[in-house]
């Protein structure tokens, strides 16, 4: 296996495939007004692996085909609704869990694929828990990054005072300030308000706070003073993340994913945690794994969330590595 050098922030290296081009890109239109952009690359003929990117509304990027040995691996890449090169951008018009697995299943048949991995992190370790729930016999394994549930607590840990605010004041300071007092109990609901304000300028401007907040706790090297991130994709990240909050990823009940994790009783998965994750804390990852027989649980304890995170790196290409053995 041949390997290129790819810098990381601090001296760093982590090592990662060499960049490569899709040999295919498409869009799904579906018949309720959007279309799905989704790319191929890598080994036409290799065993399938479908990258469930985060959010919801982050996107994929084009690192991501790098975490495959593209001669071993069809690697399938999508944007979710309303996000990446998808459209409508930004749009939470039709834009669920449940139709996110249907665009699957759609890209799945289109692309005549019977079973396939999934690699996924944060939100798309949550979505890629559903879909293995809902389809386990589609599932040859998964490989899952920095675990998120969609779980109450979760929410309040990242969006309520107490939990990540304790570790970042700062940030939570710059966060919340611009949300007048008597809305701060619900800062969920009260970005909302702004993220779908009539005024292009207030939209924006709370995209880019509400993204920053994110990307400031995502690696445990956050820069002092965060870039501010293009409005064009914080709107996507912003305007999506936050309907799927407020709407507690559309799932019937608070700990539904767990109480469905029997259901992947027959596939096999490794979960890789940093310790010091802020976004998505390590307790979710645990608890999964005793709830999960056929998983390994595999925690970084120098890493947070990002998986451009060294350790997260370096843990992530082992797996995909590792997995190469069930087929």
């Amino acid at each position: 296996m041949i390997l290129s050098k790819n810098s990381e922030r601090d001296n760093l290296s982590c090592e990662l495939f060499p960049q490569i081009e899709p040999f295919s890109t498409n869009f799904l239109s579906t018949k309720d007004g959007h279309r799905i952009y989704y790319e191929q690359c890598g080994n036409p003929s290799g065993v399938p692996v479908i990258v469930f990117h985060g959010g919801p509304g982050a996107g994929c990027n084009p690192n991501m085909r790098r975490y495959f040995d593209p001669n071993h691996y069809r690697i399938i890449l999508f944007d979710q609704r309303g996000c990446g090169k998808s459209k409508p951008h930004a749009s939470i018009i039709n834009n669920t869990t449940w139709h996110l697995l249907d665009d699957i299943e759609s890209i799945r048949k289109k692309l005549k694929i019977k079973r396939f991995f999934i690699f996924g992190g944060s939100w798309g370790s949550a979505l890629a828990l559903i879909y293995s729930q809902k389809f386990p016999n589609n599932v040859l394994g998964l490989v899952l990054r920095g675990l998120f549930t969609m779980t109450q607590s979760e929410l309040d840990w990242f969006y309520s005072e107490g939990g990540a605010s304790l570790f970042w004041p700062e940030k939570w300071k710059d966060f919340t300030d611009i949300i007048p007092p008597n809305e701060r109990n619900n800062l969920i609901e009260a970005y909302r308000k702004r993220l779908f304000d009539k005024s292009k300028e207030v939209r924006e401007k709370f995209a880019i706070s509400w993204t920053i907040w994110e990307n400031s706790l995502a690696t445990i090297r956050s820069p002092e003073v965060p870039s501010n991130p293009p409005a064009t994709y914080a709107l996507a990240f912003s305007r999506i993340e936050n309907h799927y909050f407020i709407n507690k990823g559309f799932l019937g009940e608070d700990e539904q994913i767990l109480a469905n994790m029997h259901k992947l009783e027959n596939i096999p998965g490794t979960i890789i945690q940093g310790r010091y994750d802020m976004v998505c804390p390590p307790v979710t990852a645990f608890r999964i794994h005793k709830a999960w027989q056929k998983s390994k649980l595999i925690l970084k304890n120098f890493a947070g969330h990002a998986m451009t995170e060294p350790d997260i790196t370096r843990a992530l290409l082992k797996a995909t590595e590792e997995f190469k053995d069930y087929i």
